[in-house]
C-alpha cells in the first residue's frame, strides 16, 4: 500500500531562456542550471518554444548530455513541425540517450508567432488541431502503426523507427487554464499546468478524471524581510515592463494572460505572499510566492489539497533558489 506521506509534487524547473543570457555564456547556464537540478532531485526542467529563442530540442539535448536523471519538458507547437517529427526526436532521444522526455503541448503560444508564418487558427480550434496532432504522436510512440484520415493531419500505415521501450514513452502536459485547454487535456490523459489564483480562491472547474499541475516561482527564505528583499532585488517596478504588459493584453487571446490580469492589485506585504509583481512588469509570466518557509510551505499545501499534483517553477537564478524551493517542497511533504 502506498504511504500518502511518501507522495510529493512531481517538480520542474524552467530552463534559461536564451534571449535573456548572452551568447557566449548561455550553453554554460544551461548545463549549470541542469545540473543543479539534478542534484536536488528535480524531476525535469521546462524548454521553452517561441520565434525569440533558440531550438528547444537542441538546448534539451545538451540537458541531457549534462545530467543523469532530469528529464526535459520539451515544449511542443502543431504549427511548428508535423507530428512525425516530434515522435522522431522522442524516438532519436531515447535511442542516443536512454533517457525519458517530456512533452509539454502548446496550442498557440504568443498570437503574432502564429499570425508571422501565416496562422489565423482561433484559439478553440487550436486545440482541437493540438488533439488530432498529439494522438498521431501519442500512437506512433506507442509502436502502432498510425492511419489518419482527420480534419487537420493525414497519415497513411505510418510507423516509427526506431521503436520507443514503454519506460521511455514520453510523459504529457498542456495548458488547462481555459475550457478548451482542460477539455483536450482530459481527452489525451495529460496533465492540464494551470496559473494558480491566490489558495483557495481558484475558479476554474477541473473536469472529472483530468490531472493537473501548476505553474509559479518561489523566493522563500528563512525570514520574510530577507525573501521580500530577495524578491524586489530581482524584480524592482519597471515601467517599461508595465507598458509592455498592457500592449500583450490587447494582442493576446490566452485564457490564463486575462485571468491573471484581471486579478486585483494587491499590495506585497508579509502574510500576503502570493505576488503578481513580476507579471504584472513582464519579467515573466506567473505568479510568485514569496515570504518565509512558515509562509510559503501552508500556501503551497493548499494547491495540493486542490488536487495539484504537478509544479512547474520559473527559471531559477542561482543555486539558492533550487536549494531554498527543495526546503520548500521537503517541508510540504512533511507537514501532509
Amino acid at each position: 500500500m502506498t504511504n500518502p506521506k511518501n507522495e510529493r509534487f512531481e517538480t520542474f524547473s524552467t530552463c534559461p531562456q536564451s534571449s535573456a543570457v548572452d551568447q557566449k555564456v548561455y550553453l554554460d547556464r544551461v548545463r549549470q542550471s541542469a545540473r543543479w537540478c539534478d542534484s536536488y532531485g528535480y524531476d525535469g526542467v521546462l524548454v521553452y518554444y517561441d520565434h525569440s529563442l533558440v531550438d528547444p530540442w537542441l538546448v534539451s539535448a545538451e540537458i541531457l548530455r549534462a545530467t543523469t536523471t532530469l528529464a526535459p519538458l520539451v515544449a511542443v507547437q502543431p504549427a511548428a513541425m508535423p507530428p512525425y517529427s516530434v515522435a522522431k526526436m522522442l524516438a532519436t532521444m531515447s535511442h542516443l540517450y536512454e533517457r525519458r522526455l517530456y512533452l509539454n503541448m502548446i496550442a498557440g503560444g504568443f498570437k503574432g508567432d502564429l499570425q508571422a508564418i501565416g496562422d489565423e487558427t482561433p484559439h478553440d480550434q487550436r486545440y482541437e488541431r493540438l488533439q488530432e496532432f498529439t494522438q498521431i504522436v501519442l500512437g506512433l510512440t506507442s509502436g502502432e502503426t498510425v492511419s489518419c484520415d482527420g480534419e487537420w493531419y493525414t497519415t497513411n500505415a505510418l510507423k516509427l523507427a526506431p521503436e520507443i521501450p514503454d519506460e521511455l514513452r514520453p510523459g504529457l502536459l498542456m495548458s488547462g487554464s481555459s475550457p478548451a485547454g482542460l477539455a483536450t487535456a482530459t481527452a489525451l490523459g495529460a496533465t492540464a499546468i494551470q496559473y494558480p489564483e491566490p489558495a483557495g480562491q481558484e475558479t476554474t472547474d477541473v473536469l472529472a478524471g483530468t490531472a493537473t499541475g501548476i505553474r509559479l516561482g518561489i523566493i522563500a527564505r528563512e525570514n520574510s524581510a530577507e525573501a521580500w528583499r530577495v524578491a524586489h532585488d530581482r524584480f524592482p517596478p519597471n515601467r517599461r515592463g508595465q507598458i509592455l504588459h498592457e500592449m500583450a493584453m490587447t494582442k493576446s487571446d490566452s485564457h490564463w494572460h486575462s485571468t491573471l490580469s484581471q486579478l486585483a492589485d494587491e499590495s506585497a506585504s508579509e502574510g500576503n505572499c502570493y505576488w503578481l509583481g513580476p507579471f504584472q512588469n513582464y519579467d515573466t509570466f506567473c505568479p510568485y510566492l514569496v515570504g518565509s518557509y512558515d509562509e510559503v510551505v501552508p500556501h503551497l499545501r493548499t494547491y495540493w489539497e486542490a488536487g495539484h499534483r504537478t509544479l512547474i517553477l520559473d527559471s531559477p537564478r542561482d543555486e539558492e533558489d533550487l536549494a531554498s524551493t527543495a526546503e520548500v517542497l521537503a517541508r510540504v511533504q512533511v507537514a501532509r
